[in-house]
Order: structure tokens, then C-alpha cells, then sequence
């Protein structure tokens, strides 16, 4: 695989830098408000501060809709999963697989329409693949996450229809510590999984200009007890990881670069995994199960409840360890013209494997690299811009039971602007484009797929307008391009995870599905729009916003036929519409106590039939109450999640159910950098089915939890 800048490696990344509220700001005049999770407050709704790379130092507006959470609210919150730990924010849920691994949905979308980032730059793991694939990054370890949603993701990458999380960490540092040396201690452990995990950092001071960081984490559970669970516990739901990260940066009064070492290991099970369907096998656009003369029953009852049929023993487990390093750099006013120019590149070694009796059952490989230059330019006249360029170059092989792809190289360029124009007070544009090139190339297939050779182009608007001061409405559009995974493609073989055998959009005689399921392969389009009121400061704060994304030729995996739990697939276009509500209302009822109200929902249907895509999250409804006197703090947060009775064809009904959480939190010490804190989560011991999983009728979620920990910074 060639590893070379391919000439026309021009591409889009927008990449979003963040303090927290507006007490903590570090003097932005770039502000835009909408909702966050603070380490002194946990899923608080809140003012931030967000500086973006699109805006120039005057003070603008972004209309792109987000969210924030603090790396000590992703501790205090007890999660050791990045999907898990983001679960709550508006129009975000979690793809739950156990214990081991989970993935944010964002508006009903899963990967590989959400893009997960570090610090904008790809992760480069296998997550895109498989629900059961872990993210390889642990929540310990972050500063912050931001989670942006609507048109402006595009910037990201034409496929972050749904939306991007960019991790933000400290591995490569980018300003001298203070008294020459800082850190962070953290322990956390909790009674549903007997969890242990810790994390530590350091970053030190080295002379006048270099900056040295280390990091490490450990994570540790048992299999996780559930409600009225026959076994009490989840067998498979175990989960083991660590990680350590090592940096050295040059920082001067104009910029700074660094390079970072980092590895993860991960050992965590697979609960609900069956060997039952083992020898089922496509004829054409039929399901064969034991064998040819095996006349087997295409009416799945979906009734059936959630059965706890589950047979304790042996179970797969996932052994994964990625190995990677990362430059980062910034130069601040390199020369006339050009405000700030910021570079990213990175090599991902990444590999797992699945791991069933004993045996290595299936081996998945992800190797490559990614770089990408942004530059800033000088206002004229009343714009404010970047541009950019960006590569990436990866080979991704999987061998074995589960080899359901071929070795494929896939190379992405593309190009992008973005700007904003500050017409008066009262009236902000945005204007970006995107263009895209991408080829995937099976590499030494026997069935000789061909390669994929294409490109896209993507757009967007948006108009911001302050009709009265800190109050806002803003309208976003944007049409986006899609092109397809390598797996979308070229998908051929069993997939135990999600219970399907897997076809691919090519001809039948290149993947399978039936020679009359064939069609003409069209890049997916996809049309949104939001409108967005705003208010930001004041006793009473709020964003609430609605969106409809109407997907043209939209990617699915379409059932041609069934067997029991099991599926033949074939990956198929088709119309699609995508539309929600986001709400979240917050009150100050006095300086120690506030209180917010908060709802999402998402309906996904196809246009042709009216029918119901699956693992679309069902409708929340909750609130949360916050006190904070001094040293002490808490929280008391209920929800409703209401039953998800619009299901796809071959999916089961999820009962409704009720969350309670409460949090306590005292701060000590001299300047309070000290923090207990003490959480209990489902405290109903609600029996919860997580409609967004693969699992969704097969694993329940956890039960009561109570979680502890400390964290100490220094």
C-alpha cells in the first residue's frame, strides 16, 4: 500500500476548540451558548464558551447545534464506554454491546455516519465495522468531548451526516504548565460491575520551552448484574483495558509541535453471542439453515419477550491492541494574511482478535495514516474563514470465521472552505463546501471485486439572527454526499455480532443476494435543515431545535430473508426521511440552585412505504435539579424513555422505562482541587432494553448502580 500525498490531498476537517463555561473561559470573545456537562456540575445545562476555526477573534456566532462535556463529568458519571458516557446529551444515545464496547447514535445515526475524532483527526480503529468493536480511545483519559450536530458536520467529512465527536486530550501539550509541572489523579469503582479503574497524568516543564506528558489507565468489571436476570449477572459483560500515552512538545510564544506515543490494550467479552446459525448460508436471495433439505420457517414470531434464555458458559471474547502516534503543531500569525496555521498527522497500527473457545476465530487489521493542514486566514472586510487539505491512507483486513471483507486500501482527499460573514449585530451568515475524492482497492481478492473510484461534493448555510439580546434563531441547510464503506461494498460472508449474512451493493455475482436484487450503485445525498432559538444568558436559558434530513438513496442493510433471529442482508438504496425535536430548558432559581427540563426525539421512516428503519432510539423525557453550597454539590436527574413501538419489520418492541439518578459531590482542599463524589444510577432497578443495540431483545442493560471515586489535581 502506498503511503505517498496523493497531488490532489486537499481536504475538509473543521476542528472545534472549547473552554468550559463562562466562568472558566479563558478570555474567547468567540461564544456561542447551547448545552454542556461541567466537572462542578455533571449533565448541567449551561453557557459555554466555544472558539471555532471558522471565526476570526471578533465576536461572531456559529449556528452549528453542540455539546460539551468536561473530563471530569465523563468520570463522576461512572461510565467506562465512550458511547455510554455521552448517552444523555440532546439527540444522543448509545449502541450498547455489553461491557466492553458502545458508540454514540446522534439523531438516529450510527456509524458510519458518526465520526468519532481525535483532536480532528480519525481514530483509525474498527468501530465503523461492527457495533461489537470497541473505540479505542478510554473516556479516562479525556479533557473534553464535543459533540456537534446538523449541517455544519460536513466540515468533518462528507459521511458525518449524523454528526461528530472530537476527543480532546493533553497527550501532546500545547501550553507550559503554570508552576512548572501539573497532573491529575483519578480512582473510581462501582457495585453493579465491581468495577476498579484509575488513570494518571502528568505533564512537566522541561527548560523554557518543552513540555513532557505521560499518561496511564486502567478500567476493570466483571459481568454486570441486571434485573430479573436468570443468571443475575450478564455473562460476556466483563471488560478489561489500559492505557498509556507518551509526549514531548516545543512550545514558544507563537505555536508550538509535538509528537505523542500512545497504546491501548483491550480484553472484553461478547454477551449474546450464539453459534446457533453458524452453518446458515444465502442461495441466491434465500436463507439456508441446516443444511440444503432444512425447510426452515420465515415467520419470526416478534412477540416473543425477552426470554432469558441464556445459557451461561464460554463466550467470544475480543482481544484488541492499537498502537499509534500523533504530531499536532500551531503557528499563530506565521505571515501576512494568515492568522493561524494547524497541522495534524497520525499512524494507527491497529489490530483484535476474536476469540472463541480458546481459539482465534477472527483476526481484523486497521493500518494507516491521516494528515491534514487547516489554515486561518486575516478578516476581510467582514469574513472570517479556513481552508484546508487533508489525506488518509489505510488498509483494513479481516481474516478468518468472520472474514465477511476483503483486504481493501482505501485513500480519501478532498478539499474545503468554510466562512463567516458578521453582516451587522443582528444578522451572521455561514457558507462552507466540501469536495471529495475516495477509492477503496480490493487488494488479491479471489472474487476480484473491482475497485471504487469516486467523488463528492457537499454544501451548506446557515443564517443566525439576534432578534433580541443573547436570544437567537438560526437556520441551517445543507446537502451533503455520502459515499459508500468499504463494507456498504464489498460485504460478503456471516456477521455473528448482528446475526446477519451480510451482502454487499455490488452485482450478486461479485457479493451475493440474488442476481434480481442487483441495481445501479448512486452516491447517497442527503438534504437537512434545522431552525434553532437560542437564549444564553439569564435566569432562564434555552435551545430548542428541529431538523429533517431527507436522505436520497440512503444505504441500508435491506432483510431478503429470515431464519429464526437470523438475517440475510443485502445492502440496498433507498429514499429515506430523518426528523427530530431537541429541547432543553434551563432556570436559575437563586445562586446555589437551578433546575433544567429536557426532550428528544427522532422518527426515521422510508418514503416509498411508510416503514420504520430500526434501532431508532425512542422519545426521552426528563429533568434535572442541581445544588451547589460551597463544598458540596448534587444532582437528581429522572427520565422517561418511552417504549419504541415503531419498528422495522424483523425487530421486537422495547418496553418503556423510568431512570432516576443522584449525584453527590464534596471539593476540598486548598484551592478545592481535590473532588469526592458518590453516584447511584438506576436507582428503580429499571429492567432496560436499549432499542439503538444490536442486543436491543437479547442483553439487557445494567441494573442499581452505586459508583465512587476521588480525583486529585495538582
Amino acid at each position: 500500500m502506498s503511503h505517498r500525498l496523493h497531488p490532489l490531498s486537499l481536504a475538509v476537517s473543521l476542528s472545534l476548540c472549547c473552554a468550559v463555561t463562562a466562568t472558566a473561559a479563558h478570555g474567547s470573545a468567540d461564544a456561542l451558548s447551547d448545552t454542556a456537562l461541567d466537572a462542578a456540575d455533571p449533565a448541567r445545562l449551561s453557557t459555554i464558551v466555544v472558539s471555532a476555526l471558522g471565526v476570526g477573534e471578533d465576536e461572531t456566532q456559529v449556528a452549528a447545534p453542540f455539546s460539551l462535556v468536561e473530563g471530569e463529568a465523563i468520570l463522576q458519571k461512572g461510565e467506562g464506554t465512550l458511547g455510554d458516557a455521552l448517552n444523555g446529551l440532546p439527540g444522543v444515545h448509545s449502541d450498547t454491546f455489553g461491557g466492553g464496547a458502545s458508540r454514540p447514535v446522534i439523531r438516529g445515526q450510527g456509524a458510519p455516519r458518526v465520526k468519532v475524532l481525535s483532536d480532528g483527526a480519525s481514530l483509525l480503529d474498527a468501530s465503523d465495522i461492527s457495533p461489537d468493536h470497541a473505540v479505542s480511545a478510554d473516556p479516562l483519559l479525556l479533557q473534553r468531548v464535543e459533540v456537534l450536530r446538523g449541517p455544519a458536520t460536513l466540515l468533518y467529512g462528507s459521511g458525518a451526516v449524523g454528526g461528530v465527536v472530537n476527543l480532546l486530550d493533553n497527550k501532546i501539550p500545547s501550553e507550559l504548565p503554570d508552576d512548572g509541572f501539573d497532573g491529575i489523579v483519578t480512582i473510581r469503582g462501582n457495585t453493579v460491575a465491581n468495577e476498579k479503574a484509575g488513570a494518571a497524568a502528568l505533564t512537566s516543564g522541561i527548560g523554557r520551552n518543552l513540555a513532557l506528558h505521560a499518561e496511564f489507565s486502567t478500567h476493570e468489571t466483571d459481568d454486570y448484574r441486571a434485573p430479573r436476570w436468570q443468571e443475575r449477572r450478564v455473562d460476556g459483560s466483563f471488560s478489561d483495558s489500559t492505557n498509556a500515552a507518551f509526549g514531548l512538545s516545543w512550545i514558544t510564544d507563537t505555536g508550538y509541535i509535538g509528537l505523542a506515543y500512545s497504546i491501548r490494550d483491550d480484553d472484553y467479552g461478547l454477551p449474546g453471542h450464539s453459534h446457533e446459525y453458524e452453518d446458515c448460508h444465502p442461495h441466491g436471495a434465500s436463507l439456508h439453515c441446516g443444511g440444503h433439505g432444512h425447510d426452515h420457517d420465515h415467520g419470526h414470531d416478534h412477540d416473543h419477550d425477552h426470554g432469558h434464555e441464556h445459557e451461561h458458559g464460554d463466550v467470544p471474547v475480543i482481544d484488541l491492541e492499537s498502537k499509534r502516534f500523533d504530531l499536532r503543531g500551531e503557528v499563530n500569525d506565521p505571515f501576512i494574511g494568515i492568522r493561524r496555521i494547524r497541522f495534524r498527522a497520525s499512524h494507527t497500527d491497529y489490530f483484535h482478535h476474536e476469540i472463541d473457545h480458546g481459539q482465534i476465530a477472527t483476526t481484523f487489521r486497521n493500518t494507516g495514516h491521516e494528515e491534514r493542514i487547516e489554515v486561518q486566514h486575516e478578516p476581510l472586510r467582514n469574513w472570517s474563514g479556513i481552508f484546508g487539505i487533508q489525506h488518509s491512507d489505510t488498509r483494513f483486513s479481516a481474516d478468518g470465521v468472520e472474514a465477511f471483507l476483503p483486504t481493501v486500501d482505501t485513500r480519501n482527499t478532498g478539499l474545503f472552505l468554510v466562512e463567516h460573514l458578521d453582516l451587522s449585530e443582528q444578522w451572521h451568515f455561514e457558507a462552507g463546501t466540501r469536495h471529495e475524492w475516495l477509492k477503496h482497492d480490493p487488494r488479491n481478492d479471489p472474487r476480484a471485486r473491482p475497485a471504487y473510484d469516486e467523488s463528492a461534493t457537499s454544501f451548506s448555510g446557515a443564517a443566525i439572527w439576534s432578534f433580541a439580546p443573547d436570544t437567537s434563531l438560526s437556520l441551517s441547510l445543507a446537502r451533503s454526499e455520502r459515499l459508500p464503506h468499504a463494507q456498504e461494498l464489498y460485504a460478503r460472508g456471516i456477521h455473528l455480532a448482528t446475526n446477519t449474512w451480510e451482502c454487499g451493493l455490488l452485482p450478486h455475482a461479485l457479493t451475493c443476494g440474488g442476481a434480481d436484487n442487483d441495481a445501479a450503485l448512486t452516491t447517497e445525498t442527503s438534504r437537512n435543515a434545522e431552525l434553532t432559538l437560542r437564549r444564553t444568558t439569564g435566569p432562564l436559558t434555552y435551545s430548542v431545535g428541529a431538523f429533517i434530513n431527507h436522505m436520497d438513496d440512503y444505504i441500508h442493510a435491506r432483510t431478503l430473508d429470515q431464519h429464526e433471529d437470523f438475517r440475510l442482508i443485502k445492502y440496498s438504496q433507498r429514499d429515506a426521511r430523518f426528523t427530530g425535536l431537541e429541547a432543553e430548558i434551563g432556570y436559575q432559581f437563586s445562586e446555589q440552585v437551578s433546575g433544567a427540563l429536557f426532550t428528544d426525539q427522532v422518527r426515521a421512516k422510508f418514503d416509498d412505504d411508510g416503514s420504520y428503519l430500526p434501532r431508532i432510539p425512542a422519545s426521552r423525557l426528563g429533568g434535572r435539579l442541581n445544588a451547589d453550597w460551597g463544598a458540596f454539590g448534587g444532582e437528581v436527574e429522572y427520565y422517561a424513555v418511552a417504549a419504541q413501538e415503531r419498528i422495522a419489520d424483523y425487530e421486537t418492541r422495547t418496553p418503556a422505562y423510568n431512570m432516576l439518578n443522584l449525584s453527590l459531590r464534596y471539593s476540598f482542599g486548598s484551592e478545592k482541587q481535590a473532588s469526592l463524589f458518590l453516584r447511584g444510577s438506576n436507582l428503580l432497578d429499571e429492567e432496560i432494553w436499549n432499542h439503538a443495540s444490536f442486543l436491543a431483545d437479547v442483553v439487557p442493560l445494567p441494573g442499581r448502580n452505586f459508583s465512587m471515586g476521588l480525583s486529585y489535581r495538582f
